[in-house]
């Protein structure tokens, strides 16, 4: 039963990636509906799960708190030192950093594309879990899973494209996102994942979007379109992920 649901995640995160390449026209929307699905995200899905799941302190902090810092450190400290090492890279050219991407690093969005891969995936072992839990479990988990993963398609074609990298490159991307899920559910048939382990990646995890929302693309949808309806994307999306946990729950 996992795994057919998860197939309707597959179809989700595809119907996500689909919509984030037909609107082109209007970045400025895209990009701040976005950061908006990926703050709500953070905020509202990650770090009460992580808590949950990995709230033991470690030196009088939480571990999931512990681990949501690091991430978003370890995302800043690789964001730059890639682009340094561009910078000097274009320099020893004698092109510069800058270009159409504003010196963004291709790398940096296939890294933060992977890491929705790694939380598709860490949502198909939790939908496979919690159906062997039980059934009212494992529908409240589906309603979760299935709802926002067509933000994490969104997202994942979204930040691939935003860093540069070409349209085949986003498509494998958000095709491997789609995958995530049904491989995550049918890997409980095997074994289940500790609940500890899986907290402290999605702490992780959710430190290092939040420095995604908030760094890169928040400031670039409102960088050339300062317009109101750019802040209500923003809004929309994060109020769109505060009704998919509230039915959820």
């Amino acid at each position: 039963m996992a795994v057919i649901v998860a197939l309707g995640a597959f179809l989700m995160t595809l119907a996500g990636g689909w919509t984030a390449q037909r609107v082109t026209d209007r970045r400025h929307l895209v990009l701040g509906l976005a950061g908006g699905l990926m703050l709500g995200v953070v905020g509202l899905d990650l770090l009460p799960e992580a808590m949950h799941a990995a709230g033991r302190p470690v030196f009088g902090v939480p571990l999931a708190l512990l681990l949501f810092v690091t991430g978003f450190l370890v995302a800043h400290v690789v964001e730059r030192l890639l682009a340094v090492r561009q910078h000097a890279h274009g320099a020893a050219d004698g092109d510069g950093a800058g270009g159409e991407h504003g010196g963004r690093v291709p790398e940096v969005g296939l890294t933060a594309a992977a890491a929705m891969v790694g939380h598709s995936l860490a949502d198909g072992v939790a939908l496979g879990a919690a159906f062997q839990v039980g059934g009212g479990m494992g529908v409240a988990v589906t309603l979760a899973v299935i709802t926002h993963d067509f933000a994490d398609g969104f997202n994942t074609y979204t930040l691939t494209r935003l860093y540069g990298n070409d349209r085949r490159k986003a498509l494998m991307m958000l095709f491997a996102d789609a995958v995530a899920p049904v491989v995550g559910a049918a890997s409980t048939l095997l074994f289940t994942l500790p609940e500890e382990p899986l907290g402290a990646y999605l702490g992780f995890f959710g430190g290092a979007l939040l420095y995604l929302a908030a760094a890169e693309i928040l400031p670039e949808a409102h960088h050339k379109h300062p317009a109101l309806s750019t802040l209500m994307c923003t809004v929309g999306g994060v109020a769109g992920i505060w009704l998919v946990v509230g039915l959820a729950d």
